[in-house]
């Protein structure tokens, strides 16, 4: 008769032999494993190894491809945006390559009326009432609220606004200089842009720096605001003045985006998309050229809706 002793006996004999058996076999195999293990570990730190040397070579490629670009743009510009007298929009984020592209303009010989550094705040769709009472008060005789749109959109408003004060009027009576600096310091004040003291107006045409677009909860309206405001630069009918938006091409509702899938805009705005970089910073300044100087327009760089990374150069 069976009873519970052999039952105990059984069950450790069993367990007994299944412990021996993962040790044996650990024992067997041990070896092969280890060694192929090892050679694993061996391939893939080579591997991260070719991989570091690779990445090492194409920062240097980098490196010398923007040193290259520094080192021709004398070449290329030199003089060729002589007595062009340009305004440029900074838009928010963008401090890092603004000065950059500003520099490339300087060196074809541009002369800059005014950096306007566009804040955060004035895109923001919150203060749009705040913005056409700001416009209402900041009128001045030579840049009269008069003829400017009134509605509902304050980006609309204030952006004509600013843009009566930078820009020529080709056939009109031109904003003062007293007037231009009322405007702009009003601006200034409540927050809604920056600039220097020596901002001046009579601007022939306009160069936008755009950034990445907004993210937050608002960031539709903001993007939606930059083109406003980039449209109100641009004008409209025979008042038309030529425009350059150079900036970063990335994101959902980049300017750059907006602008080239405009049917109407893209006939009239040229645009860059890695002015972040000096190569694009030195298409920027050929950009300019092609369109201040030959009337052309085009769309250059390296994301979607670019022709070609840089425009024919001109003789």
């Amino acid at each position: 008769m069976i009873n519970f002793r052999y039952h105990v006996v059984s069950l450790t004999a069993v367990f007994l032999a299944l412990a021996i058996g993962l040790v044996v076999g650990t024992a067997a195999l041990n070896g092969p494993v280890a060694d192929s293990l090892q050679s694993q570990i061996v391939a893939l730190n080579k591997d991260n190894s070719n991989k570091r040397d690779q990445i090492s070579q194409y920062r240097d490629e980098i490196n010398r491809s923007q040193g290259f670009a520094t080192e021709i743009a004398p070449a290329l510009l030199a003089g060729k945006l002589t007595g062009q007298k340009l305004v440029v929009l900074a838009l928010p984020d963008t401090d890092v390559y603004a000065d950059g592209v500003i520099s490339m303009l300087k060196l074809a010989g541009a002369t800059i009326t005014a950096k306007v550094t566009i804040n955060e705040k004035f895109l923001d769709p919150n203060n749009s009432f705040e913005l056409l009472d700001l416009a209402g008060q900041s009128s001045e005789p030579s840049v009269p609220i008069e003829g400017l749109p009134v509605n509902s959109d304050g980006v609309e408003t204030a952006s004509a606004q600013l843009a009566l004060a930078l820009l020529q009027r080709p056939g009109a009576v031109q904003a003062t200089p007293a007037d231009v600096t009322s405007i702009l310091t009003a601006y200034s004040k409540a927050g809604y842009i920056s600039t220097d003291d020596k901002a001046a107006g009579l601007a022939d045409g306009t160069v936008v720096i755009s950034g990445a677009p907004a993210i937050d909860k608002d960031a539709a309206k903001k993007s939606q605001n930059a083109v406003t405001l980039t449209t109100q630069f641009l004008g409209a009918g025979t008042n038309k003045r030529p425009e350059v938006v150079a900036g970063d091409g990335v994101g959902d509702g980049n300017l750059i985006s907006a602008v080239r899938g405009d049917p109407s805009l893209s006939k009239d705005i040229s645009t860059v998309d890695n002015a972040s970089t000096v190569n694009g910073q030195l298409a920027t300044g050929m950009t300019a050229v092609e369109r201040f100087i030959q009337n052309k327009v085009g769309q250059y760089g390296l994301a979607a809706g670019s022709t070609s990374m840089v425009p024919k150069t001109a003789p």
